[in-house]
């Protein structure tokens, strides 16, 4: 074999290796970074829980405090049709 064709052959083997390391390393890093993103969702989904639960639990409380509690509406009150917002008059 000629110098020529050992240093093409040492040249395409190297860079092959080379091909296929970069690949592997690339799948790896979108397999993190997927990794991540399902991660996220799941933290996303928990916090989401965790809101609605305090919801349920406000809602709760208010009904509650609905039953013990007559709650009338102040702002029809105050300014009663046909009324002004004078006292003297």
């Amino acid at each position: 074999m000629s110098r020529a064709s050992k240093l093409t052959l040492a040249v395409t083997g190297l860079g092959t290796a080379g091909i296929v390391y970069f690949v592997h390393w690339a799948q790896e890093q979108d397999r993190a970074a997927m990794h991540k993103g399902v991660e996220r969702d799941m933290e996303k989904q928990r916090i989401r829980k965790e809101r609605q639960a305090d919801f349920e639990i406000q809602k709760r409380l208010e009904q509650e405090y609905l039953k013990l509690q007559t709650v009338h509406s102040t702002t029809d009150e105050q300014n009663p049709p046909g009324k002004s917002h004078n006292p003297e008059t």
